[in-house]
């Protein structure tokens, strides 16, 4: 008797169990599910002097106030940026109304230079570094590559967590320059720094 007991409670948690699965599955069906909030999402960019990778002098994204701005963290050492790296380009070549800033993060000078050198340039495109991660920190940056789209007012109003793809860079952008509301995505894992 204390046996059959048992499996019949058994049987009714598991049977809870699978109800409470199908709800939460039902609930975010028809959901992408590599949508994620960040908290960042609202408020304004940091406005830090940043400096120029390859020329003199600095920049800060409060410069941009009145375009639209594209922040992408890279590394030489990042795998998954040189999957990315073309969609960058492209994309900073096709919207001209568009300022496109790329933030080598915890990389040398001479390796940054030499990504660039393989994989290539855009004129369109503004290289900075981050020498001392203040920048990624004012970000909340936790791994390579992350990307992030400012609004016209400076605020952040998107981030990709993993390597862009052109079709979401262009999608991203035409909603914003149309004034639509875009969210957070999910492309793949993010990569640390080797050793750190």
């Amino acid at each position: 008797m204390k046996q059959r007991r048992g499996i019949t409670v058994m049987l009714a948690l598991v049977g809870a169990a699978l109800v409470v699965l199908l709800v939460v599955f039902v609930s975010r069906f028809g959901l992408d599910p590599s949508l994620v909030a960040s908290p960042l999402i609202g408020t304004n960019a940091t406005d830090q002097p940043i400096e120029f990778m390859e020329k003199e002098g600095s920049m800060s994204l409060t410069d941009y106030r009145g375009d639209l701005v594209v922040v992408n963290f890279w590394a030489s050492w990042c795998l998954s940026c040189r999957l990315e790296h073309d969609a960058l380009i492209r994309g900073a070549d096709v919207y001209t109304g568009v300022r496109f800033v790329g933030v080598n993060y915890q990389d040398t000078p001479e390796n940054a230079a030499s990504f660039l050198d393989t994989l290539g340039r855009s004129d369109a495109f503004n290289y900075v570094v981050d020498s001392e991660s203040r920048i990624a920190l004012d970000f909340g940056v936790l791994g390579l590559p992350e990307t992030f789209f400012i609004d016209r007012e400076g605020v952040i109003v998107a981030k990709v967590n993993g390597p862009l793809n052109y079709p979401l860079l262009a999608g991203t952008l035409d909603t914003m320059l149309v004034g639509g509301s875009v969210e957070s995505v999910t492309t793949g894992e993010v990569q640390q720094r080797p050793g750190g």
